[in-house]
């Protein structure tokens, strides 16, 4: 049952993010020579008009083979042959298509679950936030220069930041309704029974209920910048080296990472399941859109860089030299895929 999850999850999001390339490349008139979830040989396929529509062995992956999309072709329906703003579109639609599919999961979620609030509700005796006069009902508002929506901002930048001082700005609302801001500087501090550095603060530790259609898109927008932002940072800690191999979770450990989702939410009931399970597309979904739109090649966002270099020069550049650009940029992507799933099957064999 949880491999046939996994499966339905990572179809679900391929299939919108290729969903996305399609619809767009048929609004711009561009001809799709196939169009398949999956990769490497075809299970069954059927062909209705110009395009085959192709269920593949691999689950993981997919695909919108648009006519003329890496050759030159005579036809008026090659890709390309379209405006360049046209092909631009059909390009970024694919991790739109994930922020959109991301967003109405959230949407979703924060309607059923609410979300995690920024509301404190006490402050622990001998921490910083006890000493600079923080109380329960408070709400921070910014930790830093960083803005503060929902709690995990402020998890977040302790994961980063987990020893740093930091200024920490917050709304209090008195006894007349009238509110106040304040910002006090809190210094962390080591706590041996929780094994990390702390502020001192507690909050209600769940979701709190979205009071109408306006907050519930706010916070269901937010879920996903939320995620686009994690995904960023967590890239930038790559760079600097602050994220070793075994935080890289591939394939295999996304695979594992629902199954334990399914097993340990099914006692509590169905919807318990469903939206974690959301939850977790959520998160798959908005790192998939933002991964394709890096300036990568063989990327989305690598096919996006010519593109926009050929709307401001007004001129394509060779398709040789892309070509091999792209190429290289596959190469590289296949070594990486490489050693995400071995080191996925190490970190699964000896944990």
């Amino acid at each position: 049952m949880s491999m046939a999850v996994a499966i339905l999850v990572f179809g679900i999001i391929i299939l919108i993010h290729e969903f996305g390339h399609f619809i767009v490349a048929k609004k711009c008139g561009i001809g799709v020579v196939e169009f398949s979830i999956g990769m490497g040989p075809r299970l069954c396929s059927f062909v209705k008009g110009e395009t085959r529509y192709s269920v593949k062995a691999l689950p993981f992956g997919g695909s919108c083979m648009m006519l003329g999309e890496d050759e030159d072709d005579a036809n008026p329906k090659a890709f390309n042959n379209k405006p360049v703003w046209s092909r631009i579109a059909v390009i970024a639609a694919g991790p739109v298509f994930n922020f959109l599919l991301a967003f109405v999961l959230a949407l979703a979620i924060v309607h059923v679950a609410g979300y995690d609030s920024a509301e404190l509700t006490g402050v622990l005796d001998g921490f910083s936030a006890k000493e600079q006069g923080m109380q329960a009902g408070d709400v921070i508002t910014r930790l830093n220069r960083e803005k503060v929506r929902v709690y995990r901002d402020v998890t977040m930048y302790m994961y980063l930041h987990p020893s740093d001082p930091v200024n920490v700005e917050f709304v209090r609302t008195l006894e007349d309704g009238t509110s106040t801001v304040h910002t006090v500087r809190l210094e962390p501090r080591y706590s041996k029974e929780h094994g990390g550095y702390m502020l001192g603060i507690q909050t209600k530790g769940y979701r709190q209920p979205a009071e109408g259609i306006f907050e519930t898109v706010k916070y269901g927008a937010y879920e996903v910048v939320y995620w686009m932002k994690t995904v960023i940072k967590s890239i930038g800690m790559m760079v600097r080296g602050q994220v070793g191999a075994q935080d890289m979770a591939g394939p295999v450990r996304l695979v594992s990472m629902i199954d334990d989702t399914v097993e340990e939410t099914k006692q509590y009931g169905l919807e318990t399941m469903l939206l974690t399970l959301a939850n977790l597309c959520v998160m798959l979904s908005a790192n998939l859109g933002v991964m394709n739109l890096l300036p990568i090649p063989a990327l989305d966002g690598g096919r996006l860089v010519f593109l926009i270099v050929e709307a401001l020069r007004g001129k394509p550049v060779d398709k040789e030299k892309e070509g091999m650009v792209h190429m290289a940029g596959m190469a590289l992507l296949m070594g990486f895929m490489v050693f995400v799933l071995f080191n996925d099957i190490a970190m699964l064999l000896f944990k």
